[in-house]
């Protein structure tokens, strides 16, 4: 049943993510409309671009508030059948279920989800983030199939009370930073959009809010993450004493949850100085979930030691 439910949380992501699409396609502030409701010139005259950047933004269309509310409910009905997948599985299981890292995929997505939905109750002017996250977050499900592990008892090093201490911390602070790379994205290219940049990827954020707008929110979704995750690792250094009689061994695990945690210190050390081009901080933060991956991915499939079981 777990099984079944993941396939019907993809599906309603993958329905919000087109219905997101087309709000910005069709809506009345979307690309395709603003491009189909330009006046014609005469020839020989220079055709006219897009409205200027100041501009009030025309209200939006019936079938765009019906196209955004679509794109919310599915949202909404995906997280749903998301935590059903995970508390059937935890039945099937007989235990907390992120006991491996298929299972810690699942959760780290449920926060994400969850936390976009934070986002867009508190700022519904963010909804055209909606399209990228629901897209990470079908790209990331769709791949957990590369590391399914059939549910079963936990090994004897994870069955600890600091498993689900540790193991939920890292994945909500997971879950706010994929919410925070998507932001930052999303910001590098409404700054091209506002820069002139034309077509394909900037048109993405031809509907987003403005580009400072976008940075604060990249930053403040990072301040909230990055204590959390500090947290889940000291977390998992205490567990790691427990279990092996040593904080930290410098294991590939351990190593590249350090790199991770530095790249996204540095983010914050460099989004908090002056000198430093927000641009330049953003890279930094985009660089951090590239290391969170690895960390999830080519640590788990290509490194062994003693964290490889998390893998199985």
């Amino acid at each position: 049943m777990s099984d079944q439910l993941l396939v019907v949380t993809i599906l309603a992501y993958l329905a919000a993510m087109l219905c997101y699409a087309a709000e910005y396609a069709f809506g009345s502030r979307g690309f395709v409309a603003r491009v189909a409701n330009r006046d014609l010139v005469a020839v020989g005259a220079s055709a006219s671009s897009d409205p200027p950047l100041d501009e009030e933004p025309a209200p939006p269309s019936r079938m765009g508030q019906r196209l955004g509310l679509a794109a919310v409910v599915f949202t909404v009905l995906g997280v749903a059948g998301h935590a059903a997948t995970l508390v059937t599985r935890s039945v099937a299981a007989g235990r907390v279920p992120w006991g491996n890292l298929y299972e810690f995929l699942l959760v780290l997505c449920l926060a994400g989800a969850v936390a976009w939905l934070v986002v867009l109750r508190l700022l519904p002017a963010m909804r055209p983030l909606g399209l990228l996250i629901t897209a990470v977050l079908v790209i990331l499900l769709g791949s957990a199939g590369m590391v399914y592990t059939e549910a079963g008892p936990l090994v004897p090093a994870l069955n600890s009370a600091w498993l689900k201490i540790h193991v939920t911390t890292v994945a909500t602070a997971g879950g706010g930073l994929l919410v925070g790379f998507v932001a930052a994205v999303l910001y590098l290219l409404r700054e091209g959009y506002e820069d002139g940049k034309e077509g394909f990827p900037w048109a993405l954020a031809a509907k987003a809010p403005g580009a400072e707008t976008l940075e604060r929110i990249t930053f403040r979704i990072h301040a909230f993450s990055f204590p959390l995750l500090t947290v889940g690792i000291i977390c998992g250094a205490i567990w790691a004493e427990s279990a092996w009689g040593r904080y930290w061994g410098w294991d590939p695990k351990e190593i590249w949850s350090f790199i991770t945690w530095v790249v996204y210190a540095a983010y914050l050390h460099a989004r908090a100085t002056p000198s430093v081009r927000s641009r330049t901080a953003t890279y930094l933060a985009i660089a951090g979930w590239a290391a969170l991956m690895f960390n999830q991915y080519g640590v788990n499939l290509f490194f062994s030691g003693l964290h490889s079981y998390s893998g199985t």
